[in-house]
């Protein structure tokens, strides 16, 4: 039986702390990056790629288990275009490739209000995401609704930083069906990622699952 986990998006800040806490389990990880990452766990390999060229003509090694953790914004996309290859195309074509290697277990970051039918266009794509990955024959399908994560990231992200700051506060007033808005610290999300139980189907889990 294969044991290996893939983290896509293994450098941003849900990312990075995923691998951290995997690191800690008896398998071995492959984190997926555009650049090597220093300072890794000895059962953590990076596999640095260009990933536009390697989903075009390239296969990933066998694996259990990927983990989805990529994601942009406009801004640093330059358009919602770009925006949408990273977040939606990339991220498709990952769940993809990793079926084909052998994956039976996917696990996605996407976002709370997530809907393809959204007029937001970045919970549109979120959504659409979600209903793409569903269509694929994966036996475990996790898929995660984070509100605002808190927590350093390796870019300054404006927005976020100043959210993070009034987060405590907000969160206060989000009672009933509004606490799945609150924001969650990112070491949170990750713990909760990898320690998830397996369960068959696909399972939706909110910010009440990651505290």
């Amino acid at each position: 039986m294969v044991n290996t986990s893939i983290v896509i998006g293994s450098t941003g800040l849900v990312g990075r702390l995923l691998i951290s806490n995997l690191s800690n389990k008896d398998m071995d990880i492959l984190a997926v990056t555009r650049k090597p990452i220093k300072n890794i766990a000895k059962n953590v390999k990076s596999f640095v790629i260009d990933f536009s060229s390697f989903l075009n003509d390239n296969k990933l090694p066998s694996c259990d288990h990927l983990y989805i953790c990529l994601g942009t914004t406009i801004k640093k996309a330059g358009s919602q275009k770009n925006f949408r290859q990273v977040d939606f195309e990339y991220s498709l074509a990952f769940a993809k490739r990793a079926k084909e290697s052998g994956a039976t277990k996917i696990s996605l970051v996407s976002s709370v209000g997530a809907n393809h039918k959204s007029k937001n266009f970045y919970l549109r794509v979120k959504g659409e995401l979600e209903e793409a990955i569903k269509k694929i024959d994966y036996e475990q399908i996790n898929i995660y609704r984070p509100s605002l994560l808190v927590g350093t990231r390796s870019e300054s992200r404006f927005l976020e930083q100043f959210g993070q700051k009034f987060s405590i506060i907000i969160n206060l007033f989000l009672w009933g069906s509004l606490k799945k808005y609150r924001s969650i610290e990112a070491q949170k999300l990750s713990q909760f990622i990898s320690t998830a139980k397996d369960k068959r189907g696909v399972n939706y889990y909110y910010y009440k699952d990651f505290i």
